[in-house]
């Protein structure tokens, strides 16, 4: 065992040390042009919602479907739900708290995943955040009725993670992400997944839910079919699926932090009834713009992380130029509907100033729908929110998902996403 984990790390020291050396200097940044979201690739101007919702908004869509994140390649046969446990006064009388198994099956094979859903007590049909978390439903509270998962998890000596299993020590050890008690006083419900029970974060396609769709011999997804984020954004619409359903839910806002933020987007582009999103710290693949090549590329995402996007999307390792769309596009396809971009002063890898221009850049097509986002005068100032129906905030900090953070969901959720 020991001769296979040394092996692994010699594997992987080698791919990281193979790897460009990031950029964090803005004179380095290459000259690049930024694709019109509203011109089209025959050249063709769009100057109506009409035109967009027709013509634009498809072939934008239609490429990142099927160069970055990866085609879904058919439906599921069934899906079930099933609420295996219900509390209606948990967090001392807040909250009802239910858990719901989620069945997808596809050509005779099954995947299970639970929601864990809060609603704040007192408030009918409440909005909800739903987000992944990233190591089990049970590290986001201390509450002891919460399922531990049993799928596999990443090893981690911080939250008491280890033989990629979790277990009771690594209860409530994320709760600094998740204020629950705050969002249930203010009126707001949460229903959380853990992501690697849709598709284990491990470039290995064996497990998880690709393998459902697999046909006989084959072992991952072909060149532009789904990556791991494409899955995930997936496992967000068949939560919804059941939330949709849920009497005391009035709407559903999806979230989700760095890869997960990636995610989020992605599942708001293609499920309109997520009446919101929210994106914070999604970076490279995610909010920040591709072509600027600062902090993590494309070329680091994709040898770091090949599972995560379709094979197709590699083409474009350290050819950013050769893009014709750009990742303010995927944030305009989801207009008029309300969208927070959040950044972090310190998070240089996920690139602050590439996700406010290209929020920047995107808001011209809210203001096609008379929606306000950022005007190109508006700058980025730390721990100044931009609270309009495209928002953006770069708060004080690192990489992470803080309390300042969400403050900022509720009070911008409260006038745009409710």
């Amino acid at each position: 065992m020991k001769r296979i984990t040394s092996l692994f790390f010699i594997i992987f020291s080698t791919i990281l040390l193979a790897q460009p050396e990031a950029n964090y200097d803005e004179t380095r940044i290459p000259k690049f042009s930024v694709p019109d979201p509203l011109t089209s690739f025959s050249g063709r101007a769009i100057t109506d919602t009409d035109q967009w919702e027709k013509n634009r908004k498809l072939e934008i869509y239609q490429f990142f479907e099927k160069q970055i994140y990866g085609k879904v390649p058919a439906m599921l046969d069934e899906y079930s739900f099933k609420v295996i446990e219900q509390d209606n006064n948990a967090f001392e009388g807040k909250a009802q708290r239910k858990q719901i198994a989620v069945g997808l099956k596809k050509n005779g094979r099954t995947l299970n995943f639970n929601i864990l859903l809060y609603l704040p007590n007192g408030h009918e049909n409440a909005p909800v955040f739903l987000g992944y978390n990233f190591h089990g439903n049970h590290t986001v509270t201390n509450d002891p009725k919460v399922i531990i998962t049993e799928a596999w998890n990443a090893n981690n000596d911080d939250l008491k993670i280890s033989n990629n299993k979790a277990t009771e020590a690594s209860r409530g050890v994320r709760t600094n992400r998740w204020p629950i008690t705050k969002m249930l006083e203010k009126g707001y419900g949460l229903a959380t997944v853990y992501y690697g029970e849709i598709d284990p974060d491990k470039n290995d396609f064996s497990d998880g839910l690709h393998s459902l769709y697999y046909t006989e011999e084959q072992t991952r997804p072909r060149t532009n079919e789904w990556g791991s984020i494409a899955a995930w954004a997936f496992g967000l619409s068949r939560a919804m699926d059941y939330l949709e359903n849920d009497t005391n839910i009035s709407n559903v806002i999806v979230f989700g932090h760095s890869r997960l933020g990636k995610a989020a987007l992605w599942a708001g582009v293609t499920d309109p009834r997520f009446s919101g999103v929210i994106s914070n710290n999604s970076g490279c693949g995610g909010a920040a713009l591709s072509k600027r090549k600062y902090g993590e590329t494309i070329e680091h995402i994709t040898t770091s992380f090949p599972h995560w996007f379709s094979q197709s999307f590699k083409k474009y390792s350290n050819r950013e130029e050769t893009l014709p769309v750009d990742q303010h596009q995927l944030l305009a396809l989801i207009a008029p509907r309300p969208l927070y971009v959040a950044s972090a002063i310190e998070d240089e890898w996920a690139d602050p100033k590439g996700e406010f221009l290209s929020s920047q850049y995107a808001s011209k097509v809210y203001e096609l729908y008379g929606k306000k986002g950022l005007s190109l005068t508006d700058v980025h100032e730390v721990d100044k929110p931009i609270q309009r129906t495209l928002a953006y905030h770069m708060r004080a900090g690192k990489h992470d998902v803080t309390e300042y953070d969400w403050d900022q969901y509720m009070i911008w959720a409260d006038t745009f996403a409710k």
